[in-house]
């Protein structure tokens, strides 16, 4: 049995050290190869530590909450895998000559010279040793490696991940494609280098550092703004009969599902609609090619407890009933606030809504959650009077009315198509018929 000692990786650009968040492996468990044995944050990311190899945890030389530096061997796992002499220089980003990790990667090597392959410095992402080696012995390029959707813990690429991306890329079934890492690094640039007034701190102000998921939703945001320019349709809707009938089925439905009924899946629902009636706004662009989604993924903004912001998907949310998308509704929104989605269920949306109305605001002009070209924002519901139209002639009554912020990409969506897109929603909910609805 040998003795494999599990060091620190290194974690991007000018991080030195990372604090221990939870132990995912106690002493004398078993752990496979490439499994998670800790999980770790610093200022930049939080990742998982995986093993190199397989074995038994036998020392633990850290606890939760400590800070260990970025090299420092935090445990030991016996096994009776072959240990190979450790290469500090896997990441070799400066050297203009790569060095080949054995015989049969030197061709490989010799390709990626120019991609500066393994450098993680760039995007702060997590990759573990092993699966830099296989990326570089296989040759996969940096930006197909930032590229590559994760299965692991926020993402992280595992070696099955990167395993079955090999195996499909030589089957000629995958396409490299650039990801569009520039509009993080270029929303960083525009946060550092635009021109801000100085400000002045008194006495007793408070300063407060920005955390990892605050600084990602600035960037975001500016990216969004800065690629699309944002155009903003608004219409009123009449939203009487849903309200009465919510009010009317709300506790029959409890008991019969379990679950809360509240708007935001009937909004859902009725966009869903317009979405199929007008499927260019369930578009994205790719330069100057427009790709029109086949699948129908809605965004539903989530606020957290913090004050940062999430966006889980509902995925193929057109194939759920009002009863599937209610569930759906409450199951992300629970578990976004207990930090317990899955990095699948935050990305694919193609449409993105969020309900302002829960913090009362009759409306808001929100940004679009890139790559998607369009966002709406439900205002709060209000008693308004309103002119009604009968037989007898028109009168005055109390009406149920709320907002609908139309917000949309004027590269690819025209006010014509955005505003009667909003439109369409507002129709459907004006002539809300609860017929075989549940």
């Amino acid at each position: 049995m040998a003795r494999y000692e599990l060091k620190l990786p290194k974690m991007g650009e000018g991080v030195i050290e990372a604090t221990i968040t939870a132990w995912v492996k106690n002493i004398g468990d078993t752990i496979a190869e490439d499994e998670t044995v800790l999980e770790v944050a610093t200022d930049k990311v939080d990742s998982e530590v995986p093993s190199e190899v397989p074995g038994i945890l036998i020392e633990r030389f850290y606890e939760v909450n400590d800070v260990v530096k970025i090299g420092a061997v935090i445990a030991i796992i016996e096994t009776d895998a072959e240990i190979e002499e450790e290469n500090d220089d896997i990441e070799i980003i400066e050297n203009p000559e790569i060095e080949k990790i054995d015989n049969e990667s030197t061709e490989n090597t010799k390709n990626i010279e120019t991609d500066k392959i393994l450098s993680d410095k760039n995007t702060g992402r997590f990759y573990s040793p092993l699966v830099k080696n296989i990326a570089l012995k296989e040759g996969i390029s940096q930006n197909e490696l930032d590229n590559l959707q994760g299965t692991g813990k926020n993402g992280r690429v595992t070696k099955n991940d990167i395993l079955r991306y090999i195996k499909a890329k030589k089957s000629g079934k995958t396409v490299e494609k650039q990801k569009d890492k520039t509009v993080e690094q270029s929303a960083e640039k525009i946060v550092n280098t635009v021109a801000q007034p100085s400000i002045i701190t008194d006495n007793g102000d408070e300063i407060i550092e920005m955390d990892r998921m605050r600084k990602l939703i600035a960037e975001h945001m500016i990216a969004s703004k800065r690629i699309s320019p944002h155009v903003q349709s608004f219409v009123e809707a009449d939203v009487t009969k849903i309200v009465n009938w919510r009010n009317r089925i709300k506790d029959d439905f409890y008991k019969r599902e379990g679950e809360k009924i509240t708007f935001t899946p009937v909004f859902i629902y009725y966009i869903i609609k317009a979405i199929k009636d007008y499927p260019m706004i369930n578009v994205q662009l790719d330069g100057t090619k427009i790709i029109k989604k086949k699948n129908i993924n809605i965004g539903m903004a989530v606020a957290l407890p913090n004050g940062n912001l999430i966006v889980p998907v509902i995925k193929n949310a057109d194939t759920l009933s009002l009863t599937g998308l209610t569930k759906a509704v409450n199951d992300l929104a629970k578990r976004a606030r207990e930090n317990k989605l899955k990095p699948d269920e935050i990305t694919g949306g193609t449409y993105t809504v969020t309900n302002i109305g829960s913090f009362g605001n009759i409306a808001g002009t929100a940004i679009i959650n890139q790559p998607q070209v369009a966002i709406m924002a439900l205002g709060a519901i209000r008693k308004m009077p309103a002119v009604i139209e009968t037989p007898e002639g028109d009168m005055i009554g109390i009406r149920q009315k709320m907002i609908l912020s139309h917000s949309y990409d004027h590269r690819v969506v025209d006010g014509m198509l955005g505003g009667l897109f909003v439109k369409r929603v507002a129709e459907y909910l004006e002539n809300f018929d609860s017929e075989g609805l549940l």
